[in-house]
């Protein structure tokens, strides 16, 4: 059988639909609740990649999800979870979190309004901080499985600037520090590009998904990207990715898709 000819797809911040109500305000990248598109439902395996900034005391209420993993990483301010399995947290930058909705599960994502003080006996005290984080689901390889949760602190293996694997189900990453998703086909990478400095290699899979979260960087063959910008790559990977004036960038890499 001949295999795919490559496939570089460059999606631009300004083209993905938007959500925009009082309290939020969200980018899609595909399809997503009221917008549909029947030619940009997924790629890979990923079927959200949602760009979303909540203002403070406000958020997403009680809502159900099912069979589904679902990837939520803070990039500014802190998000406050609580499920229906009794699990509650707060997510900040470096900690990532993975739900697994499988048989069904309800949970609650809000921009808390409340701070705690820095010193013993202080108060807690109201700020007016956005949060930004990037949500994405990813099919699971079986459905029906029992609903779960994992959060692990990843911040300090991205000081090195390279490429980070945050979530996985590859058997491959078993032994890395990273939280684990019920796909043994896809893997959540994170680079803080630092300026100037040396470029990372993109993994070398049949499908990949490059999100530029924050910042600028520069994709080997592709030229400058921006934020918000995404790279859908089909049998194109093993490219080189830089910044001059310093990235976050999200990699999904992907051995098989939906359907």
């Amino acid at each position: 059988m001949t295999a795919p000819a490559p496939v570089v797809d460059v999606r631009r911040a300004a083209d993905r639909f938007s959500t925009r109500i009082g309290w939020l305000d969200s980018h899609h990248s595909f399809s997503f609740s009221s917008h549909y598109d029947p030619d940009n439902t997924h790629h890979g395996l990923l079927l959200v990649n949602n760009d979303d900034i909540v203002t403070p005391g406000q958020g997403f209420d009680t809502h159900p999800h099912r069979d589904m993993e679902i990837v939520t990483w803070v990039l500014q301010g802190s998000l406050v979870h609580q499920d229906s399995m009794g699990h509650s947290g707060v997510i900040y930058p470096g900690l990532a979190q993975r739900m697994s909705a499988g048989t069904g599960i309800l949970h609650s994502e809000k921009n808390d309004s409340w701070r705690l003080g820095t010193a013993a006996g202080d108060h807690a005290s109201v700020h007016s901080d956005p949060v930004h984080f990037i949500q994405m689901w990813v099919v699971p390889d079986e459905s029906g499985i029992t609903p779960g949760y994992e959060q692990l602190e990843i911040d300090d293996e991205l000081l090195s600037g390279g490429l980070v694997t945050v979530a996985s189900g590859m058997p491959e990453h078993v032994d890395h520090s990273a939280i684990r998703i019920r796909n043994k086909f896809a893997a959540m990478h994170v680079a803080r590009l630092q300026p100037g400095a040396a470029p990372v290699t993109l993994p070398d899979s049949p499908l990949g998904h490059v999100f530029v979260a924050r910042g600028e960087a520069d994709m080997e063959g592709v030229g400058p990207l921006h934020e918000g910008d995404a790279v859908r790559l089909t049998g194109s990977g093993g490219r080189r990715l830089s910044s001059a004036t310093g990235a976050e960038v999200i990699v999904w890499e992907m051995h098989a898709t939906i359907g």
